[in-house]
């Protein structure tokens, strides 16, 4: 079956489309007859993004020599690498110590070297044509960035502005009608919605797309009026905790399912916590992998408190640690004024303050992690650590550039979901699920609230006081 719109023959130009109405399907199917000995450069937001469209490439049987997905970040980051002295960036900003300013500076280096014309060559050479999904996310810079591509690349740009989430502080969204579409001229709209329909739930797919009407022209979303695959949870005072709890234990209707939960976006300790909380439940790490990098700048061997740091971190990604128990429990054990033998975990912990080295340090972390009642449940950052501590126990790195470096190699990597991932709109973006649970939709705008109740394709679970959603004004 031919795709629903020819990508292949637009030039320059845009497709605008709901969620679930085949964004990610339409770069698949295009993809699938595309025969240009040059791969196609698809390029999308977030690292669940990709890791979405490669899923959806995967199925489809595409073969992986038709293309080249990444973050818009992620390319900027490899070209301006791949050309420094065009360039002129100062080397540090790619390892992005300070993301809130290495990134802003990636984009315009990235910029700038498009805008000057050094890469028409090497890009006609590389690439048969760009691909851009979920285009309403684009910041200035990067819209700049993909029309400079488009100078020399055909491009094509998907997105919906109902998804537009990304738009907060000074990283202004481009604007779909005034910016993106006078660049890019409108080529086609999407409007099935695929998601629902394929998953045997078209009343739902049918429902979501009369909430976009509704919520683009500001009005609220009356639960009631939902079909029987949205359950409502209401909220009673004093036990809201506890019922999101049950909530996010939701089973999938069907074996093998998938649960996405998305908390709320502000509070990440509270979404930690739940997912600690929820039996199976994974967390969806943030590309940067803050904590990762915060412990690995901290973390000193010859310092006074190294068990204790390493006993906090392990905490933080696990459960059934018991730091509270454990240290004082390990200062028994050292004195020699235990009456119980020390556990694995614990005798680990003895020899690490005895001979504190990277080695040791693995021990400790890979004892924790597989005593009894431990369960990981940020398996990222966790195993980011690892690998950047078996890099620093060679002795050729610190601890820092090795786990900075791990970072960068899972942000390419992409990333696999958990069967029950725990994150917020903006990491759950891109994704889809059997059934998806709102905890927190009082807290959400317009878009956000859209994203959200739009990632299950055969349930919605949304967890509030009252039936009336209505979205907050964006800052």
């Amino acid at each position: 079956m031919p795709p629903e719109i020819d990508l292949l023959a637009i030039a320059r130009g845009s497709v605008t489309a709901p969620a679930g109405c085949g964004k990610t399907q339409l770069i698949a199917d295009t993809l699938t007859v595309h025969a240009h000995p040059r791969p196609i450069l698809v390029l999308t937001h977030t690292n669940a993004g990709v890791s979405a469209l490669r899923a959806r490439l995967k199925r489809a049987g595409v073969p992986s020599a038709a293309y080249r997905v990444s973050t818009i970040d992620g390319f900027a980051m490899r070209l301006i690498a791949r050309f420094p002295g065009r360039s002129g960036h100062n080397p540090a900003i790619l390892e992005l110590q300070r993301p809130n300013t290495d990134y802003p500076a990636i984009r315009d280096a990235a910029r700038q070297l498009l805008v000057a014309g050094h890469l028409r060559q090497p890009l006609s050479a590389t690439y048969a044509r760009l691909l851009v999904d979920e285009y309403q996310d684009c910041n200035l810079v990067q819209h700049a960035i993909v029309t400079g591509l488009a100078e020399t690349l055909p491009t094509c740009v998907l997105g919906d502005p109902m998804q537009a989430i990304f738009g907060f502080g000074a990283n202004r969204l481009v604007h779909w009608d005034n910016e993106v579409q006078v660049a890019f001229p409108g080529a086609g709209q999407l409007g099935t919605p695929w998601r629902w329909r394929l998953a045997g739930a078209d009343n739902l797919g049918n429902w979501l797309l009369g909430v976009r009407q509704q919520l683009q022209a500001g009005q609220p979303v009356d639960l009631r009026t939902a079909p029987a695959e949205v359950r409502w949870v209401p909220l009673n005072a004093g036990t809201e905790v506890q019922q999101r709890l049950v909530a996010a234990r939701t089973e999938a209707p069907n074996e093998q399912g998938t649960v996405l939960i998305i908390g709320d976006a502000i509070n990440v300790q509270g979404r930690y916590q739940l997912t600690s909380q929820t039996p199976g439940a994974m967390t969806v790490e943030s590309v940067d992998l803050r904590d990762l990098v915060s412990f690995a700048g901290q973390f000193d061997l010859r310092g006074g408190r190294p068990l204790s740091q390493l006993v906090e971190f392990a905490s933080s990604v696990m459960t059934g640690v018991g730091a509270a128990a454990l240290l004082p429990r390990v200062e028994v054990l050292r004195s020699g004024r235990a009456r119980t033998p020390p556990t694995p975990a614990e005798a680990e912990a003895v020899s690490f303050l005895g001979e504190p080295t990277m080695e040791r340090a693995l021990r400790v972390l890979a004892a924790f992690s597989s005593q009894p009642g431990s369960r990981v449940y940020r398996p990222e950052v966790l195993h980011g650590c690892q690998l950047a501590m078996q890099s620093a126990a060679g002795g050729d790195t610190d601890l820092l550039s090795a786990a900075i470096a791990a970072r960068e190699r899972n942000r390419h990597r992409g990333r696999s979901i958990a069967r029950r991932s725990v994150g917020s709109t903006l990491l759950l973006k891109g994704l889809e699920a059997d059934v998806a649970v709102v905890l927190h939709p009082e807290l959400m705008t317009a878009q956000n609230l859209y994203v959200a109740l739009t990632r299950g394709a055969r349930n919605v679970v949304v967890c509030s006081p009252t039936p009336i959603l209505t979205p907050v004004r964006a800052r």
